[in-house]
């Protein structure tokens, strides 16, 4: 169970992608529910630090404090040169004890650099994957994703990624409601479907689910009911074919696995706060049988809705 977490901050970290970070696990969030986390930024000395932005900061921890945790992240560090050894040995010693690894937008490459990305799925912000696959030919980067779960190792892309990869973790540890809670305190999606290949071609997207939002908002009021690309494309007036283009436009993904997946969170909520049967929950969310739930389940969280809810039913 994660309890513990030290970031690994050294010259040119770049504030915004730290903030993440300490916005995703250092916030007092007990009133509302959440464990609290015993957490910490670290760095080599308590020297100033100068940041990408010009200003320096100062850690007050030492790299002793990363022995402790159960999760060490990096947020995003310059790309060029090597980071400072004993931070790639803190990494190391954290990776072989079996902490968790976690990296922001470049700080990929300080993992790449302590050979954490060797043999592993990665990723880091679509601008650079093509350099991380340069410097690190022994690691299998992911270039169209917002984050990697490669067990121990965690990598996420650009700074808004680390925050999904940050309730990831959440909610791999704690279950759907807290990570829920995490992410409406932020003012952020629980989950985002899509990747990054949807910003690639236009870094600053024109719309973000300005046509289909109140559609999208619509579903999730109604996910019992049996929808199609047919029946949402009327609802929208639009024809099925300018519906699934319009869709993946401002979603990132198709109708069906956004469905899928809001349905999946839907069925997490209810497993956790309730002890209506599978079969129950199956229909309240839309699946229409349990074995569908069941399947769509595992194929989504790599676990069964019984095992999920042993877990983490309040």
């Amino acid at each position: 169970m994660l309890t513990n977490v030290a970031v690994l901050a050294f010259e040119g970290v770049a504030p915004f992608e730290l903030g993440v970070l300490c916005e995703g696990f250092g916030i007092d969030r007990e009133a509302d529910g959440v464990p609290a986390l015993d957490f910490a930024v670290c760095a080599v000395d308590d020297r100033p630090m100068r940041t990408s932005m010009g200003f320096s900061i100062q850690a007050e921890h030492g790299l002793d404090r990363v022995a402790e945790a159960d999760l060490v992240a990096v947020p995003a560090i310059p790309r060029g040169g090597l980071p400072p050894e004993p931070v790639i040995a803190a990494l190391r010693d954290a990776y072989d004890r079996g902490a968790r690894i976690l990296s922001v937008c470049s700080g990929a490459f300080t993992l790449g650099a302590a050979g954490l990305l060797d043999g592993r799925e990665c990723t880091t912000h679509w601008m650079y994957t093509d350099e991380l696959q340069r410097r690190f030919p022994l690691a299998r980067v992911v270039p169209e994703v917002l984050y990697v779960d490669a067990g121990q190792v965690v990598t996420s892309a650009g700074t808004a990624a680390g925050l999904d990869a940050c309730l990831h973790i959440w909610r791999q540890e704690y279950g759907a409601a807290v990570a829920s809670t995490v992410a409406r305190r932020a003012v952020v999606p629980p989950h985002r479907d899509g990747g990054q290949a949807q910003f690639i071609a236009r870094a600053v997207p024109d719309c973000t689910a300005d046509t289909l939002g109140p559609l999208l908002t619509w579903v999730l009021e109604n996910l019992g009911e049996d929808h199609t690309v047919e029946s949402l494309a009327q609802r929208a007036h639009m024809s099925p074919r300018t519906f699934a283009r319009r869709f993946r436009d401002e979603t990132g993904t198709t109708p069906h696995s956004w469905l899928t997946r809001q349905r999946v969170a839907a069925a997490e909520e209810l497993l956790e706060r309730s002890d209506q049967p599978v079969e129950w929950i199956a229909g309240e969310v839309g699946f229409g049988n349990a074995a569908a739930l069941r399947h769509h389940f595992a194929r989504v969280r790599g676990v069964s809705p019984k095992e999920y809810r042993r877990q983490f039913a309040c």
